[in-house]
């Protein structure tokens, strides 16, 4: 259960990957003094479609791991997009690099960095005039925080995995199934943090959501509703579910599809949280384990759909 609600919060050069002999081009690009990143640009006759990627949960970095979760997600999403001859830019988190500095403050982070962030970079391409498109894909929590990036001209927008609702009432709901006896207490807890900006009374089970030091950023995550944040989007939207996934189910993604009636919802069959494929008759156990095995692929099925989505 502890381990369920850990998961909650959660110089051009040519390279050759892990998985295939196909060479990619990639440059790394500091888009402000918070922001590292990879960009991988086809070889194309026309300026091809740009897709920035944004991370989930956590202090993740650039290829979707972070320090005791190596599954390389994201680095696989980035070129598996270079092969259909389309752009990406992905990049660490910037607590990754407040960690690398030793500059990190729990307790000074809030949400509307990761936003602030999101924008910048969406800000920087969209200066470079180097791309015929822009789309942003955001993963998990990073939908959210894309889904409001995409708000600034962008030509697309992909959530996969992103929650529906505020992010007290996914971990309540979480709770409800995971840890029914303390449901309640959360509830309690995240009201208290919403209207007094603290919570006093939690349970001990509840402390890695709860400790004074995370509070501030919790409750600044607390105050963005994806089902509202999602209406605001004047833009083509794909909203995309793995049926695999242990952390946001795909109830989460129909909440986003009726707030935005007219976005593509997709379930992807056998996919996990992490994008990663599996069986279908693979258990919990295999599922949390593949968040540690980073030659195992991600969904060819996914790539489909994000595919055919940008080049419609």
């Amino acid at each position: 259960m502890k381990r369920n609600i850990v998961f909650l919060l959660l110089l051009v050069c040519t390279v050759v990957t892990a998985q295939e002999t196909t060479t990619l081009i990639k440059k790394d690009i500091s888009v402000s003094a918070f922001i590292d990143g990879t960009i991988l640009t086809p070889e194309t006759t026309d300026k091809s479609a740009l897709v920035i990627i944004i991370a989930g949960s956590g202090p993740t970095d650039r290829n979707g791991n972070q320090q005791m979760i190596h599954n390389n997600s994201l680095k696989y999403l980035a070129e598996a997009l270079y092969k259909e001859g389309i752009a990406s830019f992905r990049y660490d988190k910037r607590i990754i690099k407040q960690m690398k500095d030793r500059t990190i403050n729990e307790e000074s982070i809030r949400f509307d960095d990761f936003i602030k962030d999101a924008n910048d970079v969406v800000a920087y391409f969209k200066r470079s005039n180097a791309f015929s498109k822009i789309y942003v894909i955001g993963h998990s929590q990073g939908s959210t925080v894309g889904m409001i990036a995409s708000q600034n001209d962008v030509d697309g927008f992909i959530s996969i995995a992103g929650p529906g609702r505020s992010i007290d009432d996914v971990i309540v709901d979480q709770l409800s199934k995971q840890a029914p006896g303390l449901k309640d207490n959360a509830r309690t807890a995240f009201d208290d943090l919403r209207v007094n900006g603290v919570a006093l009374n939690y349970s001990d089970g509840l402390g890695s959501i709860f400790r004074p030091s995370l509070q501030p950023f919790i409750r600044s995550w607390m105050q963005f509703n994806p089902s509202e944040e999602i209406k605001k989007l004047d833009i083509p939207v794909l909203i995309l579910a793995g049926d695999k996934d242990l952390q946001v189910l795909p109830s989460e993604g129909e909440i986003l599809k009726a707030a935005k009636p007219e976005a593509t919802y997709t379930v992807i069959a056998t996919m996990n949280h992490i994008l990663k494929e599996l069986k279908a008759d693979d258990d919990d156990l295999v599922n949390q384990k593949s968040y540690n095995e980073p030659k195992r692929p991600i969904s060819p099925k996914l790539m489909e759909a994000i595919v055919a989505f940008i080049k419609k």
